[in-house]
């Protein structure tokens, strides 16, 4: 089984990696996972384990992904009828249990299936297809152990693939892809096998051809078996497997046979004996060398057919079941919260201590259930284990396995596994231990959010609903904060852009029955200095009795960055005070009253960030003297060194890829100009072009519907947090003039 270790976390081993060139933004991700080959434990692992699969699928908007991962519920059993996910019929397709998803057309929720396919037991993890969900992708990501890439064949690699697929491969997850949609006007799966080489430069090959396209779609070739599987019947159950290749697509099938076997003896050192010796592998030895190719991550094969028409839907399970890793095969590191959260491999045996991570959390109509990956140990029915987030004990109460919205209950869940816990209090992103070892299994990176909306509650009978509803989107989503504004005393809800924040707001009246007034999105500013500036401040008051007295004496500056993409958020404070001048008790007083300060910038009070505080020397009174007046000092002496530091208002700077048919083109840059964006990269791809641009959040606004207007509703964007950077002055004084009103 696959044991490999990667040595420091976040270390590039590019020869492990699928890309042939790095993301540039790979630098802060830290690679808790890889995959790779060596012959540890291989004999302790149990056949029913080895044939297990946690899979995800994975997929931009519309390529079909719904329908697939209903299909595939279908041919394992577990949906006895079919529907679609469009709604057509009323029922919505299975996976999406969120009324929201049905309106929509979105899925939003992870939800984890388990199902059975010959004898493989297969957890499919819903991966929610849409940029601005992002938090979910990762936790459902870290989840995998493989995944299916579904695109459609006549859309092909859209903008949505590519961010998907960087998801991936962040966290290392070997896929297949399924080109879906074959039965489509247009489908063109060369087309699309071509865009995975280029756009997402995944090293890939075809191991099918179809067999006839658009409404001649009927099935494929086996390129592997070289055999000719065509689908009949209504729900295309009835497979009929022949040797006999259409005479039409015999040479077709051989070529593409030969690059299958050329592709993967590049990255397979017993393929490339065999292929070099001139001899013809066996299917047996080409399967395996595909699923070694695979397993490390070298290689992804590509399927091809229709969902919708059930054209190669089994196949593709076959294909998740030969070629996709068992739990065991992949690495997964824990941080040992001991000792300072160093990384330590989980180790796949059930008799090792427990550890799990909980990476989804329902409301279900039974109450909460947690979702589990179990990485290492057993958990079962009744046994004590800890949350490590917060050391708190509790009792396992109960375990079910979730298919969709219905359960079953389970006694006990091995390493590897995926179950559900009833009734336990936590948040996504917690892990679990049988209270013997303190490790967690995420340290999760959260981006900071960028932007804001003030809510509340249009009834005032509504308000323990509106907190009730805030506090559960909190627990299930680390990327949504809530907080109180102590000036306006609104409560104040921010996430990672508009949609996504709609999305809750538009969750509370659904399912919380509350209508919620939204004020004006707010940006989330930053704010910085430029320049060296020095305070000295004597904080001094009388009153009877005792005083206050407390003299700061030092510098705020900068922290420089070499490059400017990476500038610090940090605020530090640093007392360089040699000797006694301020008694060290007090110097408490005096790191939180510049810490507070840092709070709320002097322009349009919003955090300051990448400063250094120095404090060099200062003055203490024997009487007067408190940790309150050093407070207080420290609070006005930032003031005043703030307001002669240059400072600058910083906003957050969006990376928006823009994918539109050609003719839009011009409208869609003069756009972006028009709203300040900067133009970094706009790339020709067939009919369409796709413009990457960096543009301020705060002329984001409104865009989507904008954007569907000027492109007839063709073009669509996606966008991510890219940095803060200096707004100039015009807008600066504009902004600080809205404050002072």
């Amino acid at each position: 089984s696959a044991l490999i270790y990667l040595g420091a976390a976040g270390s590039n081993s590019s020869s492990s990696s699928l890309s042939h060139h790095h993301h540039q933004n790979h630098h802060h991700h830290h690679h808790l996972r890889k995959v790779g080959r060596s012959r540890h434990y291989a004999s302790d692992v149990s056949e029913e384990r080895k044939r297990a699969r946690n899979i995800g699928i994975s997929a931009h908007i519309d390529s079909g992904k719904t329908t697939l991962t209903e299909r595939i519920l279908f041919y394992t059993g577990r949906i006895n009828e079919i529907h679609e996910v469009r709604g057509k019929d009323g029922v919505g397709a299975k996976m999406d249990s969120m009324e929201l998803e049905r309106e929509k057309g979105i899925t939003i929720q992870s939800a984890a299936t388990y199902t059975t396919w010959k004898d493989s037991s297969i957890n499919i993890i819903d991966t929610p297809g849409h940029v601005d969900f992002t938090i979910e992708v990762e936790r459902a990501l870290r989840v995998l152990d493989g995944a299916v890439l579904v695109l459609c064949s006549v859309g092909g690699v859209q903008s949505q693939s590519i961010t998907v697929d960087r998801q991936m491969r962040r966290y290392n997850v070997p896929r297949l892809c399924f080109i879906n949609k074959c039965d489509r006007v247009g489908a063109d799966p060369w087309k699309v096998l071509k865009q995975v080489k280029d756009k997402l430069r995944l090293n890939c090959a075809a191991v099918q051809i179809p067999i006839g396209l658009e409404e001649k779609h009927d099935g494929v070739v086996d390129l592997v078996t070289m055999k000719a599987i065509t689908f009949h019947g209504q729900h295309g159950n009835d497979i009929k497997v022949s040797d006999e290749i259409p005479s039409d697509l015999k040479d077709l099938a051989n070529e593409k046979r030969k690059e299958l076997i050329e592709t993967v003896s590049g990255v397979d050192d017993d393929l490339a004996e065999i292929f070099l010796m001139e001899e013809e592998p066996t299917v047996e030895q080409l399967k395996e060398a595909i699923r070694r190719s695979v397993v490390s991550n070298q290689f992804a094969p590509v399927f091809m057919g229709s969902a919708y028409k059930n054209r190669g839907v089994q196949l593709l399970l076959d294909g998740v079941v030969d070629y996709l890793p068992a739990p065991h095969e992949v690495e997964n590191i824990a941080l040992d919260l001991n000792k300072d959260e160093e990384p330590v491999k989980t180790v796949s045996d059930p008799k090792a201590p427990l550890v799990g991570l909980a990476f989804k959390l329902e409301e279900g109509r039974f109450g909460q259930l947690t979702y589990l990956r179990i990485y290492q140990g057993t958990i079962t029915k009744g046994m004590t284990i800890v949350n490590t987030r917060t050391g708190k004990k509790l009792k396992v109460p109960r375990l079910v396995r979730m298919h969709s919205d219905e359960m079953e209950d389970v006694k006990e869940s091995q390493s590897g596994e995926i179950v559900a816990l009833f009734g336990v209090d936590c948040q996504s992103g917690d892990s679990f231990t049988d209270g013997t070892i303190n490790y967690a299994m995420t340290s999760m990176r959260v981006p900071e959010p960028v932007m804001s909306y003030a809510v509340a509650p249009k009834s005032r009978t509504d308000s323990s609903n509106f907190s009730k509803a805030l506090s559960r989107f909190q627990r299930e989503d680390p990327t949504f904060k809530v907080h109180q504004d102590e000036e306006s005393a609104q409560t104040i809800i921010s996430g990672m852009g508009e949609l996504h924040l709609d999305i809750y707001v538009e969750r509370m009246k659904r399912e919380y029955k509350v209508d919620v007034e939204v004020g004006n999105p707010r940006v989330n500013y930053r704010e910085a200095i430029t320049q060296k500036a020095e305070f000295d401040y004597l904080h001094k008051k009388q009153s009877g009795g005792s005083g206050q007295y407390g003299r700061v004496v030092g510098y705020i500056e900068p922290i420089v960055q070499a490059d400017e993409e990476t500038r610090s958020t940090d605020v530090i404070f640093e007392n360089g005070i040699v000797g006694n001048a301020i008694a060290p008790g007090y110097i408490v007083g005096v790191e939180k009253g510049f810490k507070e300060a840092a709070n709320g910038g002097g322009l349009i009070g919003y955090p300051v960030q990448g400063l250094r505080i120095v404090l060099t020397d200062g003055a203490s009174h024997a009487v007067d003297s408190s940790e309150l007046a050093f407070k207080i000092a420290a609070l006005n002496a930032f003031k005043v060194a703030f307001k002669n530091a240059g400072p600058k208002i910083l906003e957050p700077i969006m990376k928006v890829d823009v994918t539109v048919p050609n003719e839009f083109q011009g409208t869609v840059i003069g756009n972006i100009n028009q709203r300040k964006g900067t133009i970094l990269d706009s790339v020709g791809e067939n009919d369409d072009v796709c413009v990457t641009a960096l543009l301020p959040l705060s002329k984001m606004f409104g865009y989507s519907t904008e954007l569907r207007s000027m492109t007839q509703g063709k073009g669509e964007f996606t966008m991510e947090y890219s940095s803060h950077s200096t707004v100039d002055a015009g807008t600066q004084q504009e902004l600080m003039t809205q404050f002072s009103k």
